[in-house]
């Protein structure tokens, strides 16, 4: 009994690290965030642009367009000049994301604050529609939470190793590049440095040097 509250501990840690946030942009001036996503996850992302004056209305000026695509240029998501909006999507290859802002051009510039919330993996699931569809009480819930985190987390290691063997490969191939262009450099300064030699003692052999 005494590892369910450490468990939870734990568990309510996870779950406190900051997936919102707020960030500044220009307009005219794209602004652009990427994330590392594993595959077989529900990325799901909210934005909205804050209101500076919330006695009045958000000015219609104030609108942004918004992309998000892989690391191979596929897009996911395309919002164009909204001021609010959120996506929802499963990523079946893993790689890098990235959200790239642009806001509507104006002269003069002017300053739009944005509050994004993108989530993935874990914690882009929707726990109270668990909980209403299994029927289940509080405990169950946090039990599940943590089985699905645990979860997770052997997941992440397993796509970690994937990525660190990639990169292995990777380094090895480029070392083998570097190393052959080495060779290659080596053998056209000895064959420049040959053909100098037999310049020079032809010239100086017609010359009566030598």
């Amino acid at each position: 009994m005494k590892l369910i509250p450490s468990a939870f501990a734990i568990l309510s840690f996870l779950s406190t690290i900051a997936q919102s946030f707020r960030f500044e942009i220009e307009s005219g001036h794209a602004k652009c965030i990427s994330e590392d996503i594993k595959s077989n996850s529900i990325s799901v992302g909210h934005y909205a642009i804050v209101n500076p004056d919330e006695q009045q209305p958000l000015p219609e000026s104030h609108k942004l367009t918004l992309r998000v695509t892989c690391e191979h240029g596929k897009s996911h998501h395309y919002a164009d000049n909204v001021q609010s909006g959120q996506f929802r999507f499963k990523v079946v290859e893993g790689g890098e994301y990235v959200a790239c802002f642009l806001p509507v051009d104006h002269h003069p510039t002017i300053k739009l604050y944005v509050e994004f919330d993108w989530r993935y993996g874990l914690d882009a699931k929707d726990w109270s529609n668990v909980a209403k569809k299994g029927s289940i009480d509080a405990m169950q819930l946090e039990l599940k939470k943590l089985e699905d985190t645990v979860t997770s987390i052997h997941e992440e290691m397993f796509y970690l190793r994937e990525r660190e063997q990639d990169m292995q490969k990777l380094n090895i191939k480029t070392n083998s590049r570097m190393a052959l262009l080495s060779l290659l450099s080596l053998f056209v300064c000895l064959s420049v440095t040959g053909l100098q030699v037999w310049h020079l003692k032809s010239f100086f052999e017609k010359k009566k040097l030598i």
